[in-house]
């Protein structure tokens, strides 16, 4: 095993004295220039447009707050199940309310979150 090690590093070594534009990645410099360069054929073809950070922001903020959403819908669903499966066990009713009430409260505070965010952003906007 350790022959073929040997070999292995040899062989890479020689590659990289031998064959210098592998290591080197010459031609990545004209891929960022301006016009007429392959990142700005791609750009027009895939119809990209540029776009400030609050837009890219406010959609990231969205993708948030629906998967939030979609956490409150799923443990909402989930304390429902304990609670009607509980068959008057209190622990399960007890373990039951306290999530619901613990979701509740989080929803509360990221929708309280994100009105002051709304308010203050629209503040600044004027």
């Amino acid at each position: 095993m350790k022959f073929f090690k040997k070999i292995f590093v040899s062989a890479a070594l020689i590659s990289f004295v031998v064959f210098p534009q592998t290591v080197l990645a010459q031609g990545l410099k004209d891929a960022f220039g301006g016009e007429g360069s392959p990142l700005e054929t791609v750009k027009e073809k895939a119809g990209f447009e540029e776009q400030n950070v609050g837009v890219i922001s406010g959609r990231v903020i969205n993708v948030a707050l629906s998967l939030v959403g979609l956490i409150f819908l799923i443990l909402m669903v989930y304390a429902g199940y304990l609670w009607m499966t509980a068959r008057g066990e209190e622990a399960k009713i007890t373990k039951a309310q306290d999530i619901i009430k613990g979701t509740v409260i989080g929803l509360i505070l990221v929708l309280s979150a994100y009105a002051i965010t709304v308010l203050i952003t629209k503040g600044l906007n004027r």
